[in-house]
């Protein structure tokens, strides 16, 4: 039977008050999703409300969507209408714009923490963000306890993005009780704590998806 997976993009266009635009990262989203095509899984996109998600123009460089991509982002499936049970695994894409709709969305929350039950969870850079709200079947935060890693905010400041952002992304997972390991700066660095996989950065986009498609072949 073939497994499935959701990956889940932001919505979000704007980084906080600086006009500047942000939106989903592209290589955190084409990386691995040609990695899950290739293995044989089926893939699905969403999006917080569906639609074409906005693309963070930094992420582009002066490259055109590929055509094919870029008609599968006009159809994502707003997150509010998506059942979870149909799927093995679920993949939140980062990017900026995640900080702003992810951690709220009460659909999010509840499709991570019924697939977190008993499929993955995985998530890259500040698609972390999307594992904030999410809970255990007995109310705990989903990453109480966990291993885990995201965008640190030593890369915030790298970036220049720590003024304009809501919220520490480490600072916040430390706060929930998460197992905060981070990596040097844009260095590849991924996380498995048992069906619970995170990447740090856009570099860690392949390794992810490798330990993805490493678990959904487990029996």
């Amino acid at each position: 039977m073939t497994r499935s997976v959701l990956m889940v993009l932001t919505s979000h266009d704007t980084f906080g008050t600086t006009g500047r635009p942000t939106g989903f990262w592209l290589e955190e989203l084409v990386v691995p999703l040609e990695a899950f095509r290739d293995a044989g899984l089926a893939v699905d996109l969403a999006s917080v409300r569906g639609g074409r998600p906005p693309v963070d123009p930094a992420s582009t460089g002066d490259a055109a969507l590929d055509p094919a991509l870029d008609a599968d982002l006009t159809r994502t499936v707003p997150l509010a209408s998506v059942d979870p049970a149909g799927y093995d695994a679920v993949f939140l894409v980062g990017g900026h714009g995640t900080m702003w709709d992810f951690p709220d969305d009460g659909s999010l929350s509840g499709i991570v923490g019924t697939i977190g039950r008993t499929g993955v969870v995985a998530a890259v850079c500040h698609g972390v963000a999307g594992l904030l709200g999410a809970t255990t079947p007995t109310g705990d935060p989903l990453v109480a306890g966990r291993t885990v890693t995201g965008f640190s905010d030593a890369e915030e400041l790298l970036a220049g993005a720590t003024a304009a952002l809501p919220f520490s992304l480490e600072r916040r997972l430390k706060d929930l009780g998460a197992v905060v390991e981070i990596g040097a700066p844009f260095t590849s660095t991924v996380r498995r704590d048992g069906l619970l996989i995170t990447g740090q950065n856009p570099a860690s986009s392949a390794g992810v998806a490798a330990a993805v498609v490493d678990a959904l072949a487990l029996p």
